[in-house]
């Protein structure tokens, strides 16, 4: 029984922790008052510019780190492109925290991602695959999502199809406190920090909305840095949920690399709904 209810969880856990890769959101509040009129404009002319540089250039390295409370802390690290909907292939490690625990029982702390328009991969390793007729990938369609526990996939499909390096932009460019830092070095290179505090209902983009109203977000807090071509270099978000503090770091280089995610075989792979069928105690 005990065995059983790992996988189950493992199965869920590797549908939510890689979604996580990209997003997060707080119950924070901010009395800070809104900047004027010509500071703002300023600041939106550089947000808006930081925008459109990163959309076109539809592909990154990404590397992340991501913290939310006692429950996970993770690595992530690989390309990204997003050109027609979200492709790529990250390596995701779990370095701590109860889902870490988790996943070491079913024999691995990482795993391969990989993400295609339709659906996206897990590889999960040998001992998983010995409780699950030997397949070693988890397939999840993203329309299937919404089978997870307590409603949180509702969005989740939205969400992974649409997440990409000038998210954070976009959030930004709804702060009514959004404010140039300074100039920093990060990864060799000078980039502008700029930093404001978001609140969910003002974000004017309604997919990106909707996708935090559907969360359960209020505000979170939102630090960028863009070089001198106007691409997003460094991005940190922080929250603060049920679970603790989340608090997600992200750098993006060698913009415009080649990105390739190939769809494991079917042989090897099982989808996420067959595989919950399969649990005993699942209708």
């Amino acid at each position: 029984m005990q065995g059983t209810t790992v996988r189950r969880v493992g199965l869920v856990l590797a549908a939510t922790v890689l979604t996580g890769v990209a997003a997060c959101t707080s119950q924070e509040s901010s009395d800070t008052p809104d900047l004027d009129r010509a500071a703002r404009g300023r600041a939106l002319d550089a947000l808006r510019a930081a925008e459109r540089a990163t959309e076109h250039a539809e592909s990154a390295r990404v590397e992340s780190t991501t913290t939310m409370g006692a429950l996970m802390s993770m690595t992530a690290d690989g390309t990204l492109g997003w050109s027609d909907g979200i492709t790529g292939t990250l390596t995701i490690t779990y370095t701590g925290g109860t889902i870490a625990d988790t996943m070491r029982r079913l024999g691995t702390t990482s795993m391969e991602a990989r993400y295609l328009p339709e659906a996206y991969y897990a590889r999960m390793g040998e001992k998983f695959a010995e409780q699950t007729g030997g397949k070693r990938w988890i397939r999840y369609a993203y329309e299937d999502l919404e089978a997870l526990a307590g409603g949180s996939g509702a969005h989740l499909g939205d969400q992974m199809r649409s997440t990409t390096p000038n998210q954070s932009v976009k959030l930004l460019l709804s702060s009514g406190d959004v404010r140039k830092v300074g100039e920093e070095r990060v990864g060799g290179r000078s980039a502008a920090h700029w930093s404001g505090t978001v609140t969910a209902a003002d974000v004017a983009d309604d997919g990106l909305r909707k996708q935090l109203t559907e969360a359960g977000v209020t505000t979170e807090t939102v630090d960028i840095w863009i070089d001198k071509r106007n691409l997003l270099v460094k991005k940190v978000e922080r929250a603060r949920m049920a679970t603790g503090l989340m608090t997600q770091t992200a750098h993006y280089a060698d913009y415009g690399v080649a990105v390739r995610a190939e769809r494991p075989p079917t042989s090897d792979t099982g989808d996420f709904q067959d595989l919950m069928r399969e649990q005993p105690g699942t209708s």
